[in-house]
């Protein structure tokens, strides 16, 4: 595969991750450390400034074997054919191994379920997963079963062509019926394991949401993402004064209706199939959580 540079003075990194979709930084970085990437033919640096016309060549590598143990467990697929498939995620359910999680991970799960048959363009720990939701949030995900498939969802996610929605239960109470955020995000300048919206270093965010119902101090909100950012919706509905109910990290400490996690959960994902471009829209009802804190809920409207 051959790009061409159509920015001058941009580093080498970027532009791949820029213009090859589901390519993170850190994964052309280590493309480029490895030898994989040609600079007009030439051995180069992760940091080298390209000029427009230079070529760039890269080789991607064979899929290496992934040393992550297959866990047989129940999974909700929502959605599946030759290419994708769509997962409806339970609350707690770690999406890819890390700290803690070595063996209990939605990966680990799929590489049962798929025998391994699963896209590689995101690293050994991920593969086929294309986005990701916190462990703590319910609901729909994309996987890829093959590297074609991953590079066009990854596109879309990129262009904002993915329509991903999520509800979520707020602390307070929304005056206006609708809204957008847009404001951007980046790490947390003190707090590194905390996202945070930051003009140094954040990246563009949108978030646009409207109220479903309003209850006596908490809202019933439904978010639709324009970008797709680390705890976007988390750091967000917090910026505005209305974090999500249960949110420990960026709400309120203290557990409120009995909610010690936060109450998001992604019901709806539509995409155009990477193969034909036909339309697909998954959707997953309310899970039982939420919906007994729905209940909760209109037993103190009744009371009002």
């Amino acid at each position: 595969m051959i790009l061409y540079a159509d920015t001058p003075g941009e580093r080498l990194d970027a532009f791949l991750a820029r213009r090859e979709a589901g390519l993170s930084r850190s994964a052309a970085q280590k493309l480029i450390e490895e030898g994989c990437v040609l600079r007009n033919g030439r051995p180069c640096r992760k940091n080298d400034r390209l000029e427009p016309g230079d070529a760039v060549r890269v080789t991607l590598p064979e899929p290496k074997a992934v040393d992550i143990r297959p866990t047989e467990m129940p999974l909700d697929i929502v959605y599946e054919d030759g290419d994708v498939l769509v997962i409806n995620k339970p609350k707690g359910l770690v999406v890819h191994p890390a700290a803690g999680h070595s063996d209990d991970t939605l990966v680990n799960g799929l590489l049962y379920a798929m025998e391994g048959k699963l896209s590689g363009i995101n690293g050994e720990l991920r593969p086929g997963i294309v986005h990701r939701i916190d462990k703590d949030t319910s609901g729909l995900l994309a996987v890829a079963k093959n590297d074609f498939a991953h590079t066009v969802l990854a596109s879309q996610l990129k262009d904002h062509t993915m329509a991903r929605t999520y509800d979520a239960i707020v602390c307070g109470t929304l005056r206006e019926d609708s809204g957008t955020v847009d404001a951007p995000i980046g790490r947390h300048p003190t707090d590194r394991k905390k996202m945070a919206v930051t003009q140094r270093n954040g990246k563009p965010a949108v978030t646009h949401w409207e109220v479903v119902t309003r209850y006596p101090g908490y809202t019933h909100v439904r978010c639709h993402l324009e970008t797709g950012r680390t705890h976007q919706i988390r750091v967000h509905m917090a910026y505005i004064g209305h974090p999500i109910l249960g949110d420990g990290v960026y709400g309120h400490k203290k557990p409120e209706l009995g909610q010690t996690s936060q109450c998001l959960h992604a019901g709806a994902l539509c995409f155009r199939h990477p193969r034909d471009g036909r339309p697909v829209m998954v959707f997953a009802p309310l899970p039982d959580y939420f919906q007994e804190v729905l209940r909760k809920l209109e037993k103190r409207n009744g009371e009002v």
